[in-house]
């Protein structure tokens, strides 16, 4: 049984709007070259003090969320519009590895994570944006609008495997930088409770302790884990055929966002650590930028 339109023509999208906006939604990087001109991003390691900040991590796991629910959305009640029964399989893996990203990158995240900074209400809307108008490029696609029979994934068998084969090991590379990161506040949470036990003393907090990371990737860079969900999307968008625009956005209005977000984070580094503790790290691709 489907599930009702909460929004007529925009959530679940009409076909005509879903074209719309997966058309619209390539032009995002315009937006993103604003990044380019400021370091302010009210977030992370970053943040900034205000009334208005949202806890840290029910934000994120709140605005991360947005995504995957609505693909999920899309996929239970677009395909009664189209006249289709069944979707394929090819559109289910593509929902599949579309929500388990997020499921990791939503609750699991913000549950794992020893602290996180709080979140300025401007982000939190942004990025809750940004999740609903991807989910609903992506979610109208997998949902009906893209193929919707059998037939119409012949032949993507061999394309197929070898995104599953990198989106897998991206992902997985992905958790490992991730939880690298999270390994520093972690150890260091550790060693102040056994400081605190031995003297008496109240644990002095890690919400906004940092260190620079060295494992894996993060020898070359330093924002290792947005390199690797580069990665990870890119095997999603061969998983759904160098034709599939929502992924293709998807991929590139991220690159677009996360690069100067990045290059303005090697920035930081520098200012609180010092050039010689960077050394020749590069902000995101190794030996380039």
């Amino acid at each position: 049984m489907a599930l009702p339109s909460l929004v007529t023509g925009w959530y679940p999208p009409s076909r005509e709007n879903w074209e719309f906006i997966a058309y619209a939604w390539q032009f995002f990087p315009l937006v993103t070259a604003l990044q380019w001109l400021t370091d302010w991003y009210p977030a992370g390691k970053t943040s900034v003090e205000s009334k208005y900040n949202l806890p840290g991590k029910w934000a994120w796991a709140v605005m991360e969320s947005v995504g995957p629910i609505t693909v999920m959305y899309c996929m239970l009640t677009i395909p009664s519009k189209v006249g289709v029964d069944t979707l394929p399989w090819g559109n289910w893996t593509m929902a599949f590895l579309y929500v388990v990203h997020y499921i990791y990158r939503a609750p699991i995240f913000a549950y794992v994570s020893p602290s996180m900074s709080p979140i300025h209400p401007l982000v939190f809307a942004s990025a809750c944006l940004w999740n609903l108008i991807n989910g609903l490029s992506i979610g109208g696609w997998v949902g009906g609008y893209g193929p919707n029979t059998r037939e119409a994934w012949a032949g993507r068998l061999y394309q197929m495997e070898i995104g599953l084969v990198i989106w897998g090991w991206s992902f997985l590379a992905n958790f490992f930088h991730d939880d690298d990161l999270r390994e520093i506040r972690r150890s260091t949470l550790r060693r102040q409770k056994e400081q605190a036990k031995k003297e008496g003393k109240p644990i002095e907090g890690i919400d906004k302790f940092y260190m620079v990371p060295k494992n894996g990737l993060f020898q070359y860079v330093l924002f290792a884990h947005y390199l690797c969900e580069f990665f990870e999307w890119a095997g999603f968008w061969m998983v759904g055929g160098l034709d599939c625009l929502p992924a293709r956005t998807f991929l590139i209005n991220e690159m677009a966002t996360m690069i100067p977000r990045a290059v303005a984070g090697k920035r930081w580094y520098i200012e609180k650590f010092g050039k010689e503790k960077i050394g020749k790290r590069k902000a995101i691709f190794p030996g380039l930028l």
